[in-house]
């Protein structure tokens, strides 16, 4: 792995501490300054354990929601319209060391792949009908090591992870309002009740940029791991966001998780364009802050410009 990969490998880590680290010192903070402090502990735990149950039984059960929400068909490795697929998929995990997950089709026109899975599914990776049509082999290749960069690094279980911090924040504030064991007067409880229930939404925020720190790492992934891969996965995003129509992009209801293990995260580019021309564009396009903020993938420009650099190197 070169700087660039554990740059970001140590970015992520250490910015998935901090979160829980900040989330913790505040809800102690106004935790004991509000409330008694057994009261405040037993109601946490009661808070936490509901979160618990509720994101534990989303991460097990996904994976079978998933499969009928996008018409997944596993592919057969004997089927000859598909054993090339297959072989790619197992040529990828032997680059990666890794074993090799189930693998299906999802039958929708639009372009994109994701990996996901739990305990009880397995690890699982879908490529869709529309990005089978529009990629080559090696392109196909270079998003498949992306999709394992991804089973690789255990993101599922990260999200998981730091999904529930909001979730509890959110919580907490809104059972300050109807909460008892408490020290300050009635105007205060409700003022903090509501900033408490704004900071989850800001830590929603940094919740996005860990997963945008995510992305770029699986695509770290494929680029070091993949022959030709940061090339063919340059190629490969410009021609799916290239062939998406605006504002039609894969359905994301599935859950947070779910949505942010696709290959490639909305973006309303108008018209469509040329391909070669977009890849052309974004190697030199200057982005923003405020473009991506409110994303749970980094802006395809920003990819492109880094897996540009990973070229350099190799």
């Amino acid at each position: 792995m070169d700087s660039t990969g554990i740059r970001i490998r140590l970015a992520t880590i250490l910015a998935g501490i901090g979160i829980a680290v900040i989330a913790g010192l505040i809800i102690s903070v106004v935790a004991n300054y509000f409330f008694n402090l057994s009261y405040s502990f037993s109601f946490l735990g009661i808070i936490l354990v509901i979160v618990l149950i509720m994101d534990i039984a989303q991460y097990l059960l996904s994976p079978y929601i998933i499969g009928r929400m996008y018409h997944l068909r596993k592919v057969n490795p004997q089927d000859p319209s598909t054993a090339w697929l297959y072989a790619s998929l197992q040529q990828v995990c032997s680059y990666n060391n890794q074993r090799v997950p189930e693998l299906f089709i999802a039958e929708t026109p639009v372009a994109n792949a994701f990996a996901y899975g739990s305990l009880l599914s397995g690890r699982r990776m879908a490529v869709t009908r529309g990005l089978l049509n529009i990629l080559n082999r090696d392109e196909v290749e270079a998003v498949m090591g992306h999709e394992i960069g991804h089973l690789k690094h255990h993101d599922v279980a990260l999200l998981l992870a730091i999904g529930l911090i909001p979730t509890i924040i959110f919580y907490f504030g809104y059972s300050m309002l109807f909460g008892g064991g408490r020290k300050g007067g009635n105007g205060s409880i409700f003022i903090i009740a509501l900033v408490m229930m704004g900071v989850s939404f800001v830590f929603n925020i940094m919740i996005l940029g860990v997963n945008r720190m995510r992305e770029s790492y699986a695509d770290v992934n494929s680029a070091q791991t993949i022959p030709g891969g940061a090339e063919n996965l340059q190629t490969a995003l410009a021609k799916i966001v290239a062939s998406t129509p605006q504002k039609k992009h894969l359905r994301k209801s599935a859950g947070s998780s779910t949505s942010s293990m696709l290959m490639f995260s909305g973006l309303d580019q108008g018209e469509m364009k040329d391909h070669r021309r977009l890849l052309e564009e974004w190697k030199h396009m200057k982005i923003s802050l405020s473009q991506s903020i409110f994303s749970d993938h980094p802006h395809p420009a920003k990819r492109i410009q880094m897996l540009e650099k990973l070229k350099k190197v190799q």
